[in-house]
């Protein structure tokens, strides 16, 4: 089976390394879920490591918990390689290439082939659940597939020995069943295991719920598939640069017929209105700094006392660079993108996120003079501005 990207690295192994005294605080690698579509984020991380920019945090969820655990669940020698084997085994190849000359023809096949069998390595189909939408299946097992195939390939690549050192730090993002709260297990603060990265990617109705200490989760996406909050929140906050990697587009055309319709509530649903919480975060950073500056104008007397020193604790001095990355749109994609992994599709995504990312290191955005008041700067995506202009 062809892995991809494999043939291009070699090609294109003159990349710049970076200095990581020169990058602006701790490195943080954010991960949307998105099927299929996460094998971009593949593409972003090989293009990081061979500019000699690791993570030190990663924050995932669903596929993007996927890949984050297969970054830091291996030696950074080792990651590249986990990468492809993990994205070779779920390919699902059609018994003759049709890309080429019936590309449509080639996606409906992947479809409905995925629908009825699964992907090796992932889902498997779960015939009881077709016995009525009334049979009891159980907590553990009511979804339309097995993820038992998953367990097994995430067992078998990720070291989660390596996971629970913290170098990365990672982070993945789950919904409590119950309550409805969203929640982050994090390497900082528990033990991780292949349950959690399972629970980050357990999205209903197509694959049960996973039960972690006791309680049960589905994906995190449903709640917050873009968890950059979860940075901006930290405690305590560091300088930071941030790339996020989105697989949905948060900014489309206007659709015009039923195809452009599902693929676009697709796109809208699962953005998670990335925009309007960096704008938050802006507003509430910004505060914090005016907070620090105001602080600098008061007499040592004033700030001194208990209740202006409460008052002051609210102040912060870091600054985040929040740098975007979106998935292209490929020629003939639609609402089921998500489930393409076609050898074509992963092979594109991939390299998209490969070369984005390295036109975005060359250009090096978080360089320059910025508002000494601004705690978090958004460095957009090319796409997503041009499209915001249209």
């Amino acid at each position: 089976m062809e892995q991809p990207i494999e043939r291009r690295t070699a090609a294109t192994s003159q990349s710049r390394t970076f200095d990581r005294a020169s990058l602006p605080g701790q490195v943080v690698l954010v991960l949307q879920g998105g099927g299929a579509l996460g094998s971009y984020q593949a593409g972003v991380y090989q293009a990081l490591q061979e500019a000699g920019i690791e993570p030190d945090w990663i924050v995932g969820t669903s596929i993007g918990a996927i890949n984050a655990s297969l970054i830091a669940g291996n030696a950074p020698q080792d990651r590249p390689a986990r990468l492809i084997e993990f994205w070779s085994r779920v390919q699902r190849a059609h018994p003759w290439d049709l890309h080429g000359v019936l590309p449509r023809s080639a996606d409906k096949w992947s479809y409905w082939t995925t629908l009825t069998h699964g992907i090796p390595g992932f889902f498997m189909p779960n015939p009881f659940a077709h016995a009525g939408d009334r049979y009891p299946l159980g907590t553990d097992h009511a979804g339309y597939y097995s993820t038992a195939p998953l367990e097994a390939t995430l067992a078998e690549l990720v070291e989660f020995d390596l996971v629970n050192k913290g170098s990365p730090r990672l982070t993945v993002g789950a919904a409590h069943v119950r309550t409805s709260h969203m929640t982050y297990f994090d390497s900082r603060h528990c033990k991780l295991d292949v349950k959690h990265i399972m629970a980050s990617g357990a999205l209903p109705p197509a694959f049960p719920a996973v039960r972690v200490n006791d309680e049960l989760y589905w994906d995190g996406g449903i709640l917050s598939n873009t968890p950059t909050e979860v940075v901006l929140d930290d405690n305590p906050r560091k300088d930071s640069l941030i790339f996020t990697v989105h697989l949905w587009n948060p900014v489309g055309a206007e659709p015009t017929n039923m195809a452009e319709v599902l693929n676009r509530y697709k796109d809208v649903q699962y953005s998670s209105r990335i925009a309007s919480q960096i704008t938050r975060h802006q507003q509430t950073h910004r505060l914090r700094h005016v907070i620090n500056e105001l602080a600098s104008r008061l007499p040592d007397g004033e700030r001194s006392k208990p209740e202006v020193r409460e008052l002051l604790s609210y102040g912060c001095q870091t600054r985040m660079h929040v740098v975007q990355l979106l998935a292209p749109q490929l020629d003939y994609e639609d609402h089921t993108k998500d489930i393409d992994f076609s050898p074509a599709g992963i092979r594109q995504r991939w390299d998209a996120g490969y070369a984005h990312t390295r036109a975005v290191l060359a250009r090096e955005p978080w360089v320059g003079q910025f508002d000494p008041l601004s705690g978090v700067i958004l460095h957009e995506s090319k796409a997503l501005t041009a499209l915001a202009a249209e």
